[in-house]
Protein backbone atom coordinates (compact mmCIF):
# COMPACT_ATOMS: atom_id res chain seq x y z
CA UNK A 1 0.00 0.00 0.00
CA UNK A 2 1.34 3.41 -0.77
CA UNK A 3 0.53 5.13 2.63
CA UNK A 4 1.87 3.62 5.60
CA UNK A 5 -1.00 2.16 8.12
CA UNK A 6 1.84 1.27 10.66
CA UNK A 7 1.67 4.81 11.61
CA UNK A 8 -1.57 4.56 13.53
CA UNK A 9 -1.52 0.71 14.75
CA UNK A 10 -0.54 1.70 18.16
CA UNK A 11 -3.09 4.35 18.26
CA UNK A 12 -6.23 2.83 18.13
CA UNK A 13 -8.05 2.33 21.26
CA UNK A 14 -8.22 -0.86 22.65
CA UNK A 15 -9.85 -3.74 21.26
CA UNK A 16 -9.45 -2.22 17.75
CA UNK A 17 -6.57 -3.34 15.35
CA UNK A 18 -5.29 -3.89 12.35
CA UNK A 19 -5.46 -6.28 9.09
CA UNK A 20 -4.45 -5.65 6.07
CA UNK A 21 -5.22 -7.23 2.77
CA UNK A 22 -2.90 -7.07 -0.51
CA UNK A 23 -6.81 -8.01 -2.09
CA UNK A 24 -10.08 -9.03 -1.22
CA UNK A 25 -13.45 -9.59 -3.03
CA UNK A 26 -15.42 -7.73 -0.09
CA UNK A 27 -14.05 -6.96 3.07
CA UNK A 28 -17.33 -7.50 4.93
CA UNK A 29 -16.89 -11.58 3.36
CA UNK A 30 -13.35 -11.64 4.56
CA UNK A 31 -13.94 -10.20 8.30
CA UNK A 32 -17.01 -12.88 8.11
CA UNK A 33 -14.85 -15.63 7.68
CA UNK A 34 -12.45 -14.44 10.49
CA UNK A 35 -14.92 -14.12 12.74
CA UNK A 36 -16.42 -17.79 12.00
CA UNK A 37 -12.75 -18.97 12.82
CA UNK A 38 -12.84 -17.14 15.99
CA UNK A 39 -10.99 -13.60 15.03
CA UNK A 40 -12.07 -11.27 18.30
CA UNK A 41 -13.87 -8.48 18.83
CA UNK A 42 -12.33 -5.17 17.27
CA UNK A 43 -10.49 -6.80 14.21
CA UNK A 44 -10.91 -4.07 11.22
CA UNK A 45 -9.94 -5.99 8.04
CA UNK A 46 -8.53 -3.01 5.27
CA UNK A 47 -7.94 -4.12 1.55
CA UNK A 48 -5.71 -2.40 -0.55
CA UNK A 49 -7.32 -3.95 -3.47
CA UNK A 50 -11.36 -4.10 -3.57
CA UNK A 51 -12.55 -6.02 -6.01
CA UNK A 52 -15.98 -7.03 -5.68
CA UNK A 53 -17.74 -4.53 -3.12
CA UNK A 54 -21.15 -3.74 -2.32
CA UNK A 55 -23.16 -1.68 -0.59
CA UNK A 56 -27.13 -2.16 0.26
CA UNK A 57 -29.20 -4.27 -1.97
CA UNK A 58 -26.02 -5.81 -3.23
CA UNK A 59 -25.16 -2.53 -4.91
CA UNK A 60 -21.67 -2.28 -6.17
CA UNK A 61 -19.43 0.25 -4.52
CA UNK A 62 -16.78 2.29 -6.37
CA UNK A 63 -13.10 1.94 -4.00
CA UNK A 64 -10.39 3.01 -6.54
CA UNK A 65 -7.30 2.03 -5.33
CA UNK A 66 -5.47 4.40 -3.00
CA UNK A 67 -8.11 6.74 -3.70
CA UNK A 68 -10.24 5.71 -1.03
CA UNK A 69 -10.74 3.33 2.30
CA UNK A 70 -12.32 0.09 1.95
CA UNK A 71 -12.58 -1.87 6.08
CA UNK A 72 -14.99 -3.48 8.13
CA UNK A 73 -14.98 -3.86 11.69
CA UNK A 74 -15.91 -7.40 13.37
CA UNK A 75 -17.84 -6.57 16.55
CA UNK A 76 -19.05 -8.95 18.75
CA UNK A 77 -21.76 -6.61 20.60
CA UNK A 78 -22.98 -8.01 24.13
CA UNK A 79 -25.80 -5.66 24.08
CA UNK A 80 -29.34 -7.82 22.58
CA UNK A 81 -29.09 -8.85 19.14
CA UNK A 82 -32.55 -6.67 18.83
CA UNK A 83 -30.61 -3.94 19.16
CA UNK A 84 -27.88 -4.70 16.65
CA UNK A 85 -28.89 -2.54 13.63
CA UNK A 86 -28.30 0.83 15.42
CA UNK A 87 -24.48 -0.20 14.70
CA UNK A 88 -25.41 1.82 11.35
CA UNK A 89 -26.61 4.87 13.12
CA UNK A 90 -23.22 4.32 15.00
CA UNK A 91 -21.16 3.79 12.21
CA UNK A 92 -22.45 6.55 10.04
CA UNK A 93 -22.06 9.07 13.32
CA UNK A 94 -18.73 8.33 13.99
CA UNK A 95 -18.06 8.96 9.75
CA UNK A 96 -19.65 12.32 9.96
CA UNK A 97 -17.76 13.26 13.22
CA UNK A 98 -14.44 12.06 11.64
CA UNK A 99 -15.71 14.28 8.15
CA UNK A 100 -16.71 17.46 10.69
CA UNK A 101 -12.82 16.45 12.32
CA UNK A 102 -11.56 17.92 8.72
CA UNK A 103 -13.42 20.97 8.68
CA UNK A 104 -16.13 19.97 7.05
CA UNK A 105 -20.23 19.89 7.52
CA UNK A 106 -21.56 16.15 7.32
CA UNK A 107 -25.34 15.30 6.88
CA UNK A 108 -26.44 11.90 7.91
CA UNK A 109 -28.79 10.15 5.14
CA UNK A 110 -30.70 7.66 7.52
CA UNK A 111 -29.69 4.90 8.03
CA UNK A 112 -26.49 4.43 6.43
CA UNK A 113 -24.75 8.02 4.26
CA UNK A 114 -22.76 9.82 4.76
CA UNK A 115 -23.25 13.48 2.53
CA UNK A 116 -21.36 17.17 2.08
CA UNK A 117 -23.75 19.15 0.48
CA UNK A 118 -26.08 16.55 -0.57
CA UNK A 119 -23.26 14.51 -2.08
CA UNK A 120 -22.41 10.65 -1.07
CA UNK A 121 -19.05 11.11 0.64
CA UNK A 122 -19.54 7.40 2.61
CA UNK A 123 -21.32 4.35 2.85
CA UNK A 124 -22.08 1.41 5.68
CA UNK A 125 -23.41 -1.65 5.39
CA UNK A 126 -24.07 -3.42 8.88
CA UNK A 127 -24.17 -7.35 8.35
CA UNK A 128 -24.88 -9.88 11.22
CA UNK A 129 -23.91 -13.24 11.57
CA UNK A 130 -25.14 -15.77 15.10
CA UNK A 131 -22.98 -13.88 17.59
CA UNK A 132 -21.01 -11.37 15.67
CA UNK A 133 -22.01 -8.12 13.36
CA UNK A 134 -19.90 -6.84 10.62
CA UNK A 135 -19.50 -3.11 10.25
CA UNK A 136 -18.31 -1.83 6.59
CA UNK A 137 -17.68 1.09 5.07
CA UNK A 138 -16.71 2.57 2.04
CA UNK A 139 -15.42 6.12 2.14
CA UNK A 140 -14.20 8.56 -0.63
CA UNK A 141 -10.91 10.23 0.40
CA UNK A 142 -8.88 11.19 -2.84
CA UNK A 143 -10.65 10.67 -5.78
CA UNK A 144 -11.52 13.59 -8.06
CA UNK A 145 -12.99 11.74 -10.58
CA UNK A 146 -16.58 9.57 -10.46
CA UNK A 147 -18.06 6.96 -12.96
CA UNK A 148 -20.63 8.56 -15.23
CA UNK A 149 -23.23 6.89 -12.84
CA UNK A 150 -22.45 8.49 -9.90
CA UNK A 151 -20.38 11.31 -10.74
CA UNK A 152 -23.55 13.70 -10.02
CA UNK A 153 -24.30 12.29 -6.65
CA UNK A 154 -20.69 11.74 -4.98
CA UNK A 155 -17.91 13.61 -4.08
CA UNK A 156 -14.62 12.94 -2.29
CA UNK A 157 -12.84 14.66 1.12
CA UNK A 158 -10.11 16.07 -1.65
CA UNK A 159 -13.00 17.64 -3.44
CA UNK A 160 -14.36 19.24 -0.38
CA UNK A 161 -11.28 20.37 1.35
CA UNK A 162 -8.88 21.18 -1.64
CA UNK A 163 -5.84 19.09 -0.46
CA UNK A 164 -5.06 15.57 0.06
CA UNK A 165 -5.71 13.81 3.42
CA UNK A 166 -3.71 10.84 3.90
CA UNK A 167 -6.10 7.82 3.96
CA UNK A 168 -4.43 6.68 7.55
CA UNK A 169 -5.10 9.77 9.63
CA UNK A 170 -8.56 9.31 8.02
CA UNK A 171 -9.17 5.69 8.92
CA UNK A 172 -7.91 6.69 12.83
CA UNK A 173 -10.46 9.90 13.30
CA UNK A 174 -13.23 7.08 12.06
CA UNK A 175 -11.95 4.20 14.26
CA UNK A 176 -11.93 7.09 17.47
CA UNK A 177 -14.88 8.44 16.61
CA UNK A 178 -16.66 5.09 16.38
CA UNK A 179 -15.21 3.45 19.46
CA UNK A 180 -17.48 5.74 21.66
CA UNK A 181 -20.59 5.31 19.11
CA UNK A 182 -20.33 1.66 18.94
CA UNK A 183 -20.69 1.60 22.61
CA UNK A 184 -24.22 3.52 22.85
CA UNK A 185 -26.48 1.23 20.91
CA UNK A 186 -27.99 0.20 24.08
CA UNK A 187 -26.85 2.43 27.17
CA UNK A 188 -26.24 5.71 25.68
CA UNK A 189 -28.25 5.56 22.61
CA UNK A 190 -30.62 9.48 23.60
CA UNK A 191 -27.17 10.73 23.37
CA UNK A 192 -25.89 8.92 20.03
CA UNK A 193 -29.75 9.47 18.53
CA UNK A 194 -29.25 13.15 19.84
CA UNK A 195 -26.16 13.66 17.24
CA UNK A 196 -27.72 11.48 14.81
CA UNK A 197 -30.77 13.90 14.55
CA UNK A 198 -28.90 17.23 14.04
CA UNK A 199 -27.12 15.65 11.02
CA UNK A 200 -30.00 14.15 9.65
CA UNK A 201 -30.29 15.42 5.99
CA UNK A 202 -34.36 14.11 5.58
CA UNK A 203 -35.94 15.73 7.96
CA UNK A 204 -38.78 17.84 7.00
CA UNK A 205 -38.50 16.94 3.38
CA UNK A 206 -40.38 14.78 1.20
CA UNK A 207 -39.14 11.52 -0.11
CA UNK A 208 -40.18 8.46 -1.93
CA UNK A 209 -38.55 5.09 -0.51
CA UNK A 210 -39.13 1.76 -0.74
CA UNK A 211 -40.21 -0.69 2.02
CA UNK A 212 -40.95 -4.28 2.34
CA UNK A 213 -44.61 -3.38 2.08
CA UNK A 214 -43.71 -1.55 -1.60
CA UNK A 215 -43.05 2.04 -2.02
CA UNK A 216 -44.19 4.67 -0.47
CA UNK A 217 -43.97 8.68 -0.45
CA UNK A 218 -44.09 11.51 2.59
CA UNK A 219 -42.77 13.64 4.61
CA UNK A 220 -39.86 12.66 6.90
CA UNK A 221 -41.01 13.83 10.31
CA UNK A 222 -37.53 12.82 11.75
CA UNK A 223 -36.15 9.73 13.73
CA UNK A 224 -38.32 8.08 16.99
CA UNK A 225 -36.65 6.93 19.85
CA UNK A 226 -35.58 3.16 18.80
CA UNK A 227 -34.05 4.71 15.98
CA UNK A 228 -36.73 4.28 13.12
CA UNK A 229 -37.68 6.72 10.58
CA UNK A 230 -41.02 8.77 10.55
CA UNK A 231 -42.96 8.86 7.61
CA UNK A 232 -45.84 11.26 7.53
CA UNK A 233 -48.16 10.18 4.74
CA UNK A 234 -51.37 11.23 4.10
CA UNK A 235 -53.05 9.45 6.65
CA UNK A 236 -50.65 8.65 9.08
CA UNK A 237 -47.12 8.58 10.54
CA UNK A 238 -45.27 5.23 10.42
CA UNK A 239 -42.14 3.99 11.72
CA UNK A 240 -39.82 2.54 9.73
CA UNK A 241 -37.15 0.33 10.92
CA UNK A 242 -35.77 -0.31 7.11
CA UNK A 243 -36.03 1.23 3.56
CA UNK A 244 -34.49 1.03 0.25
CA UNK A 245 -33.93 3.93 -2.33
CA UNK A 246 -34.63 6.84 -0.13
CA UNK A 247 -34.81 9.76 -2.49
CA UNK A 248 -35.43 13.43 -1.66
CA UNK A 249 -38.61 14.69 -3.73
CA UNK A 250 -38.86 18.27 -4.86
CA UNK A 251 -40.86 20.62 -2.59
Amino acid sequence: MAEDFTTISGDLPEPFRLLIRESVGSTNDEARQLAQAGAAEGLIVLAERQTAGRGRRGAAWFSPQGESLAFSVLLRPPEPKALWPRLALAAGLAVAEAVESFGLQAGIKWPNDVWIRHLKVAGILVEAGPDFAIVGIGINVKSTEFPQEVAEIATSLQIETGREIPLPEVLAAIIRHFSLRRSQIGDGFEELLAAVRLRCVLTGHRVSLITSNGPKSGVIEGIAPGGELLLRSESSVERLLQADEIRLLPT
